[in-house]
C-alpha cells in the first residue's frame, strides 16, 4: 500500500463507484455490519469486568444453549441493520425463524444471514471468537414486503457480500464483495478499521490440518483416510510432516488458513447427528467459503463445492471442508474413490487415529 491508510468505509465507498449505478444501498448495510462488529468487540474485550459473560439460560433453535453474549451480540446485530433502510430480512443462528423488519423501518432488497458470536463456548477461557456474515439480493420478481424463507435458499455463489469479524489478540473484519478477500485491523487510538491485508491468498502449500479429532470413530473412510496420511508425517505416502490444529471457533479457523494455509474439516460422519454435518449453511459454511474461494482456495462438502449448494431450511447444516486447492481436491477424490465401508464387527475394529487406509 502507498499513500495514506485505507479505512473500511473508504474501501467500500471506493468498491461502490465501481459499479454503475450502484444506489448505495449495500455500502450502507455493510458499514451498519462494521458498527454492529465493532460494538461486539468491545463487550468481548471487556471480559469479566462486563455482566457478559455466562449462560443466559435458554438454548436457540437448535437446541444450543446460549451464552449471555450471543443473546446481546444478536441483538446488537439486529437493532443496528433492520433499521438501516437496505434489508428486506435477516436470519440468525440465534433466531428460531425469519426476522422480517419490521413496518416502521424502510425496507430494502437485501437479506442478511449471520452467527452474531461464532465460537462463543471460548468466551469465559479468553480465546478468539467472532461474527459471520453473508449478504444476499432478493431475487428478481420478489417484493420487499414479501421476503421470507425462501428468499434466502439461493446457492452461496450469489452471495454479493460476505466476511467475518475475529476477536482475537487484534480485532479485525475481512470481507469479499466478489473481487477477492481483504482484512481490515482496528485502530483503537482512532476507532476506525484499516486496510491491513489487501487480495488475500491462500497459500498453495501448507502442512497444517484442523479437524476434532475427538470424533474420529464416526468419520467416514475419506476422512479417516486422510487424516491418517497426515498423521503418518514424513513416513507416510504424504513425504512430510504435518501439525493439527483445533481451536474451535470457526472464524479463527478460517483465518489462520486465509494467513498460513492448510485444511480445516469439520465433516458429516455416521452419528444420526452429524448425517448432514454440524455447520449452518446460510450464516456460517457459505460465508467461509466465498472468503475462502475468493482468496484462491477451495470450500467443499467434501463432495463437491459448497457454494453450489441451495438450501432448503434456513438453519440447514451441512460438512465443511476448505483450506488450500489441492488438499481440499484430494480430499474431494478420496470421497469420491476411497470412501467404502468395509464390513466389521463393531466390538472388535479399530478406533484409533492409524487405521491403514484401504
Amino acid at each position: 500500500m502507498s499513500g495514506a491508510p485505507q479505512t473500511f468505509t473508504e474501501f467500500i465507498i471506493a468498491e461502490q463507484r465501481r459499479v454503475p449505478g450502484a444506489s448505495g444501498a449495500l455500502t450502507a448495510l455493510v458499514n451498519d455490519i462494521r458498527i454492529a462488529c465493532k460494538r461486539i468487540a468491545y463487550l468481548v474485550g471487556k471480559g469479566a469486568l462486563s455482566d457478559g459473560h455466562g449462560m443466559a439460560g435458554t438454548t436457540n433453535v437448535q437446541g444450543e444453549e446460549q451464552a449471555t453474549l450471543d443473546v446481546r451480540s444478536n441483538d446488537i446485530f439486529v437493532s443496528i441493520t433492520e433499521r438501516g433502510g437496505s434489508l428486506a430480512a435477516l436470519v440468525s443462528e440465534e433466531l428460531d425463524e425469519v426476522h422480517a423488519i419490521p413496518p416502521e423501518h424502510e425496507r430494502g432488497r437485501y437479506l442478511l444471514a449471520f452467527d452474531p458470536l461464532d465460537g462463543s463456548s471460548n468466551i469465559d477461557v479468553n480465546s478468539p471468537t467472532g461474527s459471520i456474515f453473508s449478504v444476499l439480493a432478493l431475487p428478481p420478481g420478489t417484493t420487499e414486503a414479501d421476503a421470507g424463507a425462501g428468499e434466502f435458499f439461493q446457492p452461496g455463489s450469489r452471495q454479493v457480500c460476505a466476511g467475518y469479524a475475529l476477536y482475537g489478540p487484534t480485532t479485525m473484519i475481512v470481507i469479499s464483495l466478489g473481487k477477492g478477500t481483504h482484512g481490515f485491523t482496528l485502530d483503537r487510538d482512532i476507532g476506525e478499521f484499516i486496510l491491513t491485508h489487501h487480495d488475500m491468498q491462500v497459500p498453495e502449500e501448507a502442512s497444517e490440518f484442523a479437524i476434532n479429532a475427538s470424533n474420529a470413530r464416526h468419520w467416514e473412510p475419506a476422512v479417516t483416510r486422510y487424516v491418517d496420511e497426515c498423521l503418518a508425517g514424513r513416513s507416510g505416502p504424504r513425504g512430510r510432516d504435518f501439525n493439527m490444529r483445533w481451536v474451535a471457533a470457526l472464524v479463527a479457523e478460517a483465518h489462520r488458513i486465509l494467513m498460513r494455509g492448510g485444511t480445516f474439516l469439520y465433516p458429516r460422519d455416521d452419528r444420526d447427528a452429524g448425517r448432514h454435518g454440524k455447520l449452518r449453511l446460510l450464516y456460517e459454511a457459505s460465508p467461509i467459503g466465498f472468503l475462502i474461494e475468493q482468496a484462491g482456495g477451495r470450500a467443499s462438502t467434501g463432495y463437491g463445492p459448497i457454494l453450489d449448494v441451495v438450501p432448503d431450511d434456513i438453519h440447514q447444516r451441512t460438512g465443511l471442508v476448505f483450506g488450500s486447492r489441492a488438499e481440499v481436491e484430494r480430499i474431494e477424490d478420496y470421497h469420491r474413490d476411497h470412501n467404502e465401508r468395509a464390513f466389521d464387527a463393531p466390538l472388535f475394529r479399530s478406533r484409533g487415529l492409524f487405521r491403514d487406509p484401504a
